[in-house]
């Protein structure tokens, strides 16, 4: 197995998705989007806007995430930004736009690790789309959090298990060590030595 090719999708952390059931997840994404950078593997970043005009407008009453400060990603996270794949703008829960669709195919992915804001919407719809279109997807739950609360988080999380599989839901520990999600088996010593000899090389 190519373990360079499973990326970590950390999915709408922006400004506008922080309040008090989501802050205290933002050092656990901070956490799990550094360490994977330094196994050498490709992190990709989403932002949710709401354009006028949208369902959650016209069905929900729901017109927030339109402004820059908004939609901008959280502080903690930018210096992940400059060194992702790449940063998928979409007016949808589910992260599988056109734009990142292509990226995947592309580079022949065929697993996803993700994370993010909110565990019972863009993190859950991303999940199950990913299911659908053959790619299987990690959820790392201790790396996501519902603006809604922790009973929405687990709720997903629950439908997440019987819909796909618990097996699926892993730890940012486990994903980081690899003793479980896609870098099972990996030599993520080998993968960390490999990324401070590239570091060394700059």
């Amino acid at each position: 197995m190519n373990y360079r090719q499973t990326p970590l999708v950390v999915v709408d952390v922006q400004v506008g998705f922080i309040n008090k059931h989501t802050k205290a997840v933002v050092p656990a994404v901070d956490r799990l989007a550094r360490g994977w950078l330094k196994l050498r593997q490709p992190v990709v970043f989403t932002k949710f806007f709401n354009p006028p005009g949208s369902p959650y407008e016209r069905i929900t009453g729901w017109t927030r995430l339109r402004t820059p400060q908004e939609q901008r990603i959280v502080e903690a996270l930018q210096p992940h930004v400059q060194a992702a794949a790449a940063v998928i703008e979409k007016p949808q829960s589910n992260a599988l736009t056109a734009e990142f669709t292509e990226l995947i195919k592309e580079s022949c992915w065929t697993e996803l690790v993700i994370a993010g804001i909110d565990t019972d919407a863009c993190v859950y719809d991303t999940a199950i789309s990913a299911y659908h279109a053959g790619i299987r997807p990690w959820i790392v739950i201790d790396a996501c959090a519902s603006t809604g609360g922790s009973e929405y988080h687990d709720l997903a999380l629950k439908l997440a298990g019987r819909n796909i599989s618990p097996r699926q839901l892993i730890t940012v520990e486990a994903a980081l060590s690899g003793s479980s999600g896609p870098l099972a088996g990996a030599d993520i010593d080998l993968l960390a030595a490999r990324s401070t000899a590239d570091e060394n090389r700059v």
